[in-house]
C-alpha cells in the first residue's frame, strides 16, 4: 500500500536524543504501529513507532496554541 498523500508528520530530522519510558493503552500502541507502517511506506524509510513518538509529540506541542501562549 503506497500513498501519494503526505502525512502530517514529514521526514524525520536527525536530533540528539534522551531516553524516556511511558505507558499507553494497547489500542494506542496498535495505532502507533499502524502509523509507523504507513509512514515507512510513504517515505520509503523503515521506522518503528518508538522512533516516531518524539516527533509526533513535538508536532503536537508546536500546534498547541494554548501552550504557546504560556511560553
Amino acid at each position: 500500500m503506497n500513498t501519494t498523500k503526505k502525512l502530517r508528520l514529514g521526514p524525520l530530522p536527525k536530533t540528539e536524543t534522551v531516553k524516556l519510558t511511558f505507558t499507553c493503552s494497547s489500542s494506542l500502541k496498535a495505532e502507533l504501529e499502524r502509523y509507523a507502517t504507513l509512514y515507512s511506506q510513504t517515505y520509503g524509510e523503515a521506522v518503528d513507532s518508538v522512533t516516531l513518538i518524539p516527533h509526533m509529540l513535538e508536532a503536537f506541542m508546536a500546534g498547541d496554541r494554548g501552550f504557546k501562549k504560556c511560553l
